[in-house]
């Protein structure tokens, strides 16, 4: 099968990612990857998706070898379409683009939904991705499994939710990633409105309960098809832990990955939000959780599978391919199955 992977920039792409690994592995098992950028999306005269790709390279040894190659300078890329491709992969982070190229936040979602036009299985589904390019999304989960929270652009409104939490709060704005411009408010600090009013200008402010648990740093945990995807067992998952003052376990921030224990709460947490995955047609996320409580759904580019793996020596990227593959299969068997349920079917 032909994959697409579309992400921010294959320039910037690290041969440690989860995207290019999944295509490394893929292309390992008999499959052919194509990377491209947002920036690099074409709608054609005749109303299907297109994009200059980089081709993956059969001969590589290695996720660095391939990557590199494709990197490189005067490397060419092709024109490929959605005719060409079974399935596309949308890997790119919009917050990444919230500054710069705010254009290119929405791109992979549009293009997308082009592809799916055509009879390709775009994961995950597109229109959900629609839905999720700002924490917003988050709220429509099921509330057992959510902390407090408030989304204002009010600094009044979180002033309030601030005293009745304790006087302690995590302060983020709606869009972004990687733990950029998160705060943690506490009875001793006194310039909550100036960061209420700060974060504000770039949009809508979210205030959640601070939970205790977090010093002890947070487990991402990867979902495929609405269950937790492990092996034997084994579950794709660490924690993520930080070992300075700052109170933020983002990789990005300063934390580090060490193996987690995957509890029955945390599994629990996981059986609450199965029925939306599946309904949503969210293939592949990844969640980030504190003592009893979701932080977040990472849905557009869920990272650290090389990290999960490592922590019991196994290789989580062969079950993702395998589940792709098997999602093309059916969708020969059975052209009538929606992109929406085909994303998360198992069998």
């Amino acid at each position: 099968m032909n994959i697409g992977f579309v992400v921010n920039d294959v320039s910037t792409e690290i041969y440690t990612f989860t995207t290019i690994n999944i295509g490394f592995r893929a292309m390992q098992m008999g499959h052919q990857p194509y990377f491209m950028g947002v920036g690099e999306l074409v709608y054609l005269p005749d109303g299907s998706m297109g994009a200059m790709a980089a081709k993956g390279n059969p001969d590589s040894k290695t996720s660095k070898e391939m990557l590199g190659e494709i990197q490189s300078k005067g490397f060419k890329k092709e024109m490929i379409t959605s005719k060409d491709l079974d399935v596309l992969i949308i890997r790119n982070d919009p917050s990444l683009d919230k500054t710069d190229r705010p254009w290119a936040q929405s791109a992979g979602v549009v293009f997308g939904r082009l592809a799916m036009k055509d009879g390709v299985i775009v994961l995950n589904h597109p229109d959900s991705l629609y839905h999720a390019l700002n924490k917003m999304y988050f709220q429509h989960f099921p509330e057992i499994v959510r902390p407090k929270t408030i989304i204002t652009r009010n600094p009044a409104d979180i002033q309030r939710f601030y005293e009745e939490n304790d006087n302690k709060v995590v302060i983020k704005p709606l869009q972004g990633s990687g733990g950029k411009d998160v705060f943690l408010i506490k009875e001793t600090d006194t310039n909550l409105e100036q960061i209420v009013l700060a974060l504000a200008r770039d949009g809508y402010v979210i205030a959640q309960e601070y939970l205790p648990q977090a010093k002890d740093g947070d487990v991402r945990l990867m979902m495929m098809n609405g269950k937790p995807l492990h092996i034997d067992g084994k579950y794709a998952a660490f924690r993520r832990v930080n070992n300075s003052d700052d109170f933020r376990s983002n990789m990005s921030a300063g934390g580090h990955p060490e193996t987690a224990e995957i509890t029955d709460e945390i599994l629990e947490i996981a059986g609450h939000i199965e029925e939306k995955l599946v309904n949503d047609g969210l293939f592949y996320v990844g969640l980030d959780i504190v003592g009893n409580k979701l932080m977040e759904i990472n849905i557009f580019s869920p990272g650290g599978l090389m990290s999960a793996g490592y922590r019991h020596g196994l290789d989580f990227f062969v079950p993702v391919v395998e589940a792709i593959e098997r999602k093309v299969q059916m969708r020969k068997k059975d052209s009538s199955l929606s992109n929406q349920v085909l994303a998360t079917l198992k069998e």
